[in-house]
């Protein structure tokens, strides 16, 4: 008897722990500038990347009732959102669009609405076009796993992501930063 009571104490505090959370919603927005910044590079075009983000959390809300309570939130958007990139990526191999219909939508996506600004136009600087353009060169896994290492993720938690073996992380880091190594070796000096 007096173990079923040590349970249903246990079960009531696990209750008031997750009602002095933040909204799941809550939880997922403080999340959506990493999130951004990760669609980004993987897209390489901010509008892309916007939807990319927008959808991961459309999957998120959807699944929240999947979401493991106390496991790494974080680390589960981050592989929702490489999930959407994957599949939207494969979509497109499937259905690509024709040169006719990308000169219909030419200068929807493009970025003159930003031209003219100076802070944008510092931030894209000496460094960071280099940077990009070796980030570019990478392949789409090397790339994701490099972003990820930068965003704060060990080993393990970029494997679950990637749904991979740490081994093959670690593998992928260490043959892209040493590709981005090579590609920047002009700054080591």
């Amino acid at each position: 008897m007096r173990d079923a009571s040590v349970h249903w104490y246990a079960a009531g505090m696990r209750r008031e722990a997750s009602r002095s959370e933040p909204p799941f919603a809550e939880q997922l927005l403080a999340q959506a500038d990493a999130l951004y910044n990760f669609a980004r590079y993987l897209c390489r075009d901010p509008a892309e990347a916007e939807d990319l983000v927008q959808d991961a959390f459309a999957r998120a809300l959807n699944a929240q009732a999947s979401f493991a309570v106390g496991s790494n939130l974080r680390a589960w958007l981050f592989r929702i959102l490489r999930n959407s990139f994957l599949d939207a990526k494969r979509r497109q191999r499937k259905y690509p669009v024709t040169e006719r219909e990308e000169s219909e939508f030419e200068g929807v996506g493009s970025d003159q609405w930003l031209r003219g600004d100076i802070e944008l136009d510092s931030l894209r600087g000496f460094v960071a076009r280099d940077i990009e353009a070796a980030l570019g060169r990478l392949s789409d896994d090397a790339r994701s796993v490099v972003l990820l290492d930068l965003e704060g993720f060990s080993e393990t938690e970029i494997a679950r992501v990637m749904d991979s073996a740490v081994g093959t992380v670690k593998s992928r880091l260490a043959r892209a930063r040493a590709a981005l190594r090579e590609a920047l070796m002009e700054y080591a000096k």
